[in-house]
C-alpha cells in the first residue's frame, strides 16, 4: 500500500500546507513576527532594501533642500575660509549643507548622517532650518530601522527550533514487555552539556476515525499516558532516557497484535518533547513522529549508559540499536484475557 503522509515530519516539521488564505493583511498586522518567519534570502534581500530605499529617499531630500536654496548654482556658491571668518571678513554664500554638488554627493551625506560615519566634508550650516529638521528626522529614522531589522536578525539566529537540533529521539520505537505488560517504549536524548530545564514530553495518536453520527475526522489526536516514576510527564534530561507507554484498556493501542499492525496505514504517534533552555531561558520544543512501520514489534533498546572512571559515559553509537526480546504475538487485551483465566 501507499504510505500515508506524516502528519509531524521526522525532524519535527509539520506536514501541513495553508491554501486559499484570504485574510493576507493579518500577516501585515504582525510585521516583525512575518519577517522573522521569512526565509533567510528574503529577510536578507528586505534587511538591504530597507536601508538602501532610505538612504536613497533622504539623499533625495537633502537633493531638493540644496536645490531650493541655490546651493548646486556654481556661480553663488561662495563658501568663506576659516581665516576670513576670523578676520570678520565679507560674508559669502552660506549653503544649507557644505559639499553638496550633485545627486551623488547628496546621497554620500545622507549615507554619512544615517550611519553616523562623518568623513567631514559635508555637515549642515545654521542657514536652513528645515536642513536641521530633516537631520533629525533621519536619525530617529535610522534608528528605528536599525533596531526592527537588527533585532530581526538576532532573533532568527537565536530562534528555539535551533536549540532542538540537538534533541534527538530513537529513528524506531519498539513494543515489548516491561513489568509484565506490553509497553510502547522510545528513546530521547540531549547531546549538548547544557541542560533542559523543566522538560516534559508527550504522546499522541493521530489517526483517521469516524464518529456514531458518521463524521469523519482526518485527523484524531488523542493523548496516551505515559507512565513516569516521578510522576507528571516532567523528565530530568541529564542522560538518554526511554520513555514508555503502558498499552492497558485505555490505551489506543490496546487492540493492534504484531500481525495487524502493519495494516494500520493511518495510525502515527507523535512525540512532543518540551523544555527551557538553560542557557538563554527561551521555551524550546522538538517533535517526532512513528509510523506503523517505524514500531518494532518484541524488540528493546540495548543500554547506552556506563561508569568510567568515576563518571558515567554514554555512547551514542548505540543509540537507536535493538535487541530481540520475547515478546507474546497478541494485542494487549488478549494478553490480560490470559492472565486473568490463570
Amino acid at each position: 500500500r501507499e504510505r500515508r503522509a506524516r502528519f509531524v515530519g521526522k525532524n519535527g516539521a509539520c506536514n501541513v500546507a495553508h491554501k486559499n488564505i484570504r485574510e493576507q493583511g493579518r500577516f501585515l498586522q504582525d510585521v516583525f513576527t512575518t519577517l522573522v518567519d521569512l526565509k533567510w534570502p528574503h529577510t536578507l534581500l528586505i534587511f538591504t532594501m530597507s536601508f538602501l530605499c532610505s538612504w536613497l529617499l533622504f539623499g533625495m531630500v537633502w537633493w531638493l533642500i540644496a536645490f531650493a536654496h541655490g546651493d548646486l548654482d556654481h556661480s553663488t556658491r561662495l563658501q568663506r575660509s576659516p581665516g576670513e571668518e576670523e578676520a570678520g571678513g565679507p560674508l559669502g554664500f552660506v549653503p544649507c549643507v557644505t559639499s553638496i554638488h550633485s545627486f551623488t554627493s547628496a546621497f554620500l551625506f545622507s549615507i554619512e548622517v544615517q550611519v553616523t560615519i562623518g568623513f567631514g566634508g559635508r555637515m549642515v550650516t545654521e542657514e536652513c532650518p528645515a536642513a536641521i529638521l530633516v537631520l533629525i528626522v533621519q536619525n530617529i529614522v535610522g534608528l528605528v530601522i536599525n533596531a526592527i531589522m537588527l533585532g530581526c536578525i538576532f532573533m532568527k539566529t537565536s530562534q528555539a527550533h535551533r536549540r532542538a537540533e540537538t534533541l534527538i529521539f530513537s529513528k524506531h520505537a519498539v513494543i515489548a514487555l516491561r513489568e509484565g505488560k506490553l509497553c510502547f517504549m522510545l528513546r530521547v536524548g540531549d547531546l549538548r552539556k547544557s541542560m533542559i530545564i523543566s522538560a516534559t514530553i508527550r504522546m499522541q495518536v493521530v489517526k483517521k476515525t469516524a464518529s456514531l453520527e458518521g463524521e469523519v475526522v482526518p485527523l484524531n489526536q488523542i493523548d496516551i499516558q505515559m507512565e513516569n516514576p516521578v510522576g507528571g510527564n516532567s523528565i530530568f534530561l541529564v542522560s538518554p532516557l526511554i520513555i514508555y507507554h503502558v498499552i492497558d484498556k485505555n490505551s489506543p493501542l490496546y487492540d493492534i497484535s504484531p500481525l495487524n499492525l502493519h495494516h494500520h496505514e493511518d495510525l502515527e504517534i507523535i512525540v512532543i518533547l518540551e523544555g527551557v533552555v538553560e542557557t538563554t531561558g527561551i521555551t524550546t520544543q522538538a517533535r517526532t513522529s512513528y509510523l506503523a512501520d517505524e514500531i518494532l514489534w518484541g524488540q528493546r533498546f540495548v543500554p547506552i549508559v556506563a561508569e568510567e572512571d568515576g563518571r558515567y559515559s554514554v555512547d551514542y553509537s548505540k543509540f537507536g540499536n535493538t535487541v530481540k526480546v520475547p515478546t507474546p504475538s497478541c494485542t494487549a487485551r488478549q494478553l490480560e484475557e490470559d492472565k486473568s483465566i490463570m
